[in-house]
């Protein structure tokens, strides 16, 4: 079974998905990449280092981007499609230098030019900096939508904030998480092009002026938007999208009096202060906290975009300075607005702000066209983590806003006294303003009275919104609300980070899939081949011992490659059950203890995740899982039938490696808690099983599978709120099942923790008089669903025939059909399936047309 695993290289040398390399593609490549390390770096062989090869390599790539990309936006303006504009806080992307080859189709090419250099095209890739501008799930879907938008010919663009330092750097230290700051930025972004020329100014404070032509916002404060532009290329059908991201600029100007009071040191250093909204993403703990800096940044991100868009609606020609469109009757029908979560809430009274105040059109035309325009993407269900902001700083901060938030939730509460007269309870409820103690802005609530659309990420999660957290607006708009089940990129998820498994499913069904995932159903008809399934368990055990290697070489923990992979991955935080995990870890611990002879099915368990810096529960599940993994790994009773390793400072890149060499992906969070999930997804599609509950996205998974592949345990969302009605109590679980009491025993007794023995009591404390996430509930089926797992993996015959299933069911979970979907029943456009013309078929027909100035 343990065959020794290829390099990524050797299998590219293979023919496989990624084509043959032609001989004038190859020259090609490595004349240009001489000539940026010449010309763009100016270095030569002998002082250039590795930074300046990888630098050169992602400018050669860029060079084929750039074409397509300036051909595609012609495009846009020739046709003048509806537009549709993705804004989000996060856009958590990964590297982009192996995606972008991938999608142009240059991956053989410029492999075998950089061998012929002497060169090592997996070393250059390592030193790419991942752009970690996102915390999880909600970052990374927005960057695998992109992904689709401009593989389905959509004329989209992303629009988020470049932040100086994205998601921090999570060290490991004593077991404990450390945090540091991640400058992704430090040795520059190769991938980014600048636009100064469209710097906008954003403002902020001030007060609001009644004159004569209406309310004037005066006395402001500006600070400035600066626009980078990253290409988003489509998979061969030579389609580039935009992802434009705004950084703060602080105003050129000084206040001169600066100069005579001498000063003017000070004015320098204080226009930082301006460029502080862009400069850290907030690490998300999903609980709500209300930072002014979190607010700018919120404001920012939509004011600066939507200036860029009403100038995009108005200028329709290429390159066009000059508005040619005045009437907003047709700004619904050009522009769609879809809003990330609550973080872009904003954007509703903001437009509203542009359409009254500057446009000058009248409230009812104004509102009717930002409702046709905006639509809404909920993400989360939990009540603490839904942005709620002080009345206080929305006026100090937006002056005007507020006045106009004010004017939307009287309107609409009026609206609502019509349908339903006399039930202050209901107005109460739905109110835009919350009045109990101190007043706030409920971000939700404005999302769904200026949207369109409302839309939940996981057919149960949708339920959850129309019957339990939005119940009254559902009652009142039933046709407003819709579900959009989430997706991921099989180019970045499959092709990119598994070419092996790729190879093998092009090898018996073609490569139709890469675009139609639905294709991989076809693979239902190997289910009994063996000699397919050996192929498939050849893959998972290479892609195991390259893992196994990169963990004996990063965390010097060597573990057995043939043992049971079982991996949670995801952000540390209570609902998402990390702490379940541990608890199964150390009931099979002390199984294995009280009878080392029994028969036991070897397991390597990795949990991997950050923990927001402030979350200090979150962080000690960190510190307990490592400390446990301590005292496994080094008991010899024990040797290397557990093994327990903690992956430092998740992220993309990890993620790529780890992902397809997973046997078992665990998906444990409380039935009602998790909103989809993406990660569910991505081991699906590499032939790894879940354990889970019936939540989020695995709920849809297991009726597309069939509930045989798929290991589900624990209560359901009904039964957890029947039991929630009833009165949860944990301690009568504690007390009833006994390698459950012996598990909280030794974590509160200091049995993980000698050197320090009351450092775990609290965490205990909770799970006994608190346990929000019903753990004890549900530990008893998750023992059991664990030993049927074990059981399974024993007899690989079995193991491999679901594995199989599993990458055959994850179709539907290709973000390509989620955003069709999107396209279709929200945005109102259509899908382009059509490859747009190749810019040049030549190098030397491109240089021709470049210098011509066409």
């Amino acid at each position: 079974m343990a065959a020794k695993p290829q390099s990524d290289h050797d299998k590219r040398k293979q023919i496989s998905v990624r084509g043959i390399a032609q001989v004038e593609n190859v020259t090609n490549a490595k004349k240009s990449f001489c000539r940026h390390l010449h010309y763009t770096l100016v270095k030569d062989r002998n002082v250039a280092t590795p930074r300046d090869y990888y630098h050169a390599l992602a400018h050669t790539i860029r060079d084929h981007l750039v074409s397509r990309w300036i051909r595609t936006q012609q495009f846009y303006y020739e046709k003048d499609p509806k537009r549709i504009y993705y804004i989000s806080l996060e856009f958590y992307m990964g590297r982009t230098l192996t995606n972008t080859m991938i999608n142009l189709g240059i991956q053989n090419s410029v492999d075998e030019a950089l061998y012929q250099l002497g060169m090592d095209i997996e070393e250059l890739e390592t030193i790419e900096e991942d752009a970690g501008l996102g915390n999880g799930g909600l970052g990374r879907l927005a960057a695998c939508f992109l992904d689709s938008m401009a593989s389905l010919g959509l004329a989209a663009y992303g629009y988020g904030l470049r932040y100086d330092y994205g998601i921090f750097t999570q060290t490991i230290k004593d077991g404990w998480q450390v945090e540091e700051p991640d400058d992704w930025l430090r040795y520059g972004n190769p991938w980014e092009i600048s636009r100064p020329e469209y710097l906008i100014p954003v403002q902020f404070y001030g007060r609001v002026e009644q004159g004569p032509d209406g309310p004037r916002w005066v006395d402001a404060q500006t600070v400035f938007a600066m626009p980078y532009d990253s290409p988003v290329p489509g998979y061969g059908n030579n389609c580039v999208n935009t992802l434009r991201l705004w950084s703060a600029k602080a105003p050129a100007s000084f206040n001169l009096q600066f100069f005579n009071s001498g000063e003017y040191i000070q004015a320098v250093c204080d226009r930082n202060l301006a460029e502080n909204i862009s400069r850290v993403l907030y690490p998300n703990d999903n609980f709500f906290e209300g930072k002014e800096l979190r607010l700018k940044q919120e404001y920012f991100l939509v004011a600066a975009t939507l200036q860029d868009v009403v100038r995009r609606f108005k200028s329709s020609k290429f390159g066009s300075r000059v508005a040619v469109r005045t009437d907003f009757s047709d700004f619904p029908l050009k522009v769609a607005i879809q809003l990330n979560d609550t973080h872009p809430s904003l954007a509703i009274p903001e437009l509203m702000r542009i359409l009254i105040d500057l446009e000058k059109l009248p409230w009812e035309k104004a509102w009717d066209v930002v409702t046709r325009t905006c639509a809404y993407t909920n993400h989360t269900v939990l009540p603490e983590a839904l942005e709620r902001w002080p009345v206080f700083l929305v006026e100090k901060l937006l002056p005007r806003h507020l006045q106009i938030i004010y004017e939307i939730n009287a309107r609409f509460l009026a609206e609502i006294s019509k349908k339903w007269p006399g039930d202050a309870n209901r107005l109460r409820h739905m109110s835009l303003i919350e009045e109990g103690g101190e007043k706030k802005v409920n971000m939700a609530h404005l999302c769904i009275v200026g949207s369109h659309t409302i839309n939940g990420v996981a057919a149960i999660h949708s339920e959850i919104l129309k019957n339990s957290t939005f119940h009254d607006f559902y009652e009142l708009w039933p046709n407003k609300f819709q579900n959009k089940t989430n997706g991921i990129t099989p180019r970045r998820w499959l092709l990119l980070c598994n070419p092996g498994l790729a190879d093998v499913i092009a090898e018996k069904i073609g490569e139709s899939w890469v675009t139609q995932l639905n294709d991989l159903r076809k693979l239902e008809k190997f289910a009994d081949d063996k000699s397919f399934l050996l192929k498939l368990m050849k893959v998972k055990q290479e892609n195991k011992m390259k893992l196994a290697a990169y963990i004996e070489k990063e965390y010097k923990v060597s573990v057995d490659p043939t043992s049971l992979f079982d991996m949670q991955v995801k952000r540390i935080h209570e609902y998402k059950r990390q702490l379940l995990n541990i608890l199964h870890v150390i009931t099979i611990y002390n199984r294995l203890k009280k009878s080392p002879n029994m028969q036991f099915v070897p397991r390597t368990i990795m949990i991997g995740g950050k923990a927001a810096p402030g979350y200090h529960t979150a962080k000690l599940i960190i510190k307990l899982f490592n400390n446990v993994g301590r005292t496994i790994n080094n008991d010899p009773i024990i040797g290397k039938r557990l093994k327990c390793v903690f992956l430092e400072n998740y992220r993309v890149t990890l993620a790529e490696k780890i992902i397809p060499a997973a046997d078992l992906s665990e998906q444990i969070s409380t039935a009602g808690t998790e909103a989809s999930g993406t990660g569910n997804m991505k081991f699906q599609m590499n032939g790894a099983l879940t354990i889970g509950t019936l939540d989020g996205a695995n709920v849809e998974m297991m009726e597309e599978m069939g509930r045989d592949n798929i290991f589900i345990f624990g209560m359901t969302v009904d039964e957890v709120q029947a039991l929630e009605r009833k009165g949860y109590n944990a301690r009568e679980f504690y007390e009833k099942n006994a390698e459950l009491k012996q598990c909280i025993d030794e974590i509160a007794s200091g049995f993980f923790s000698p050197e320090d023995p009351s450092l775990f009591r609290d965490l205990a404390n909770s799970l006994l008089n608190h346990d929000k996430y019903m753990l004890f509930a549900d530990y008893e089926s998750y023992i059991a669903t664990q030993e049927r797992v074990s059981r399974t993996y024993a007899n690989q015959d079995a193991w491999m025939k679901m594995s199989l299933m599993n990458i055959a069911s994850s179709g539907k979970f290709s973000s390509d059909r989620t955003i069709t979907q999107y396209a279709r029943e929200i945005w109102g456009v259509e899908p382009m399936r059509e490859k747009l013309p190749a810019p040049y078929e030549t190098p030397q027909r491109e240089q021709e047309v470049v210098e011509s100035g066409m």
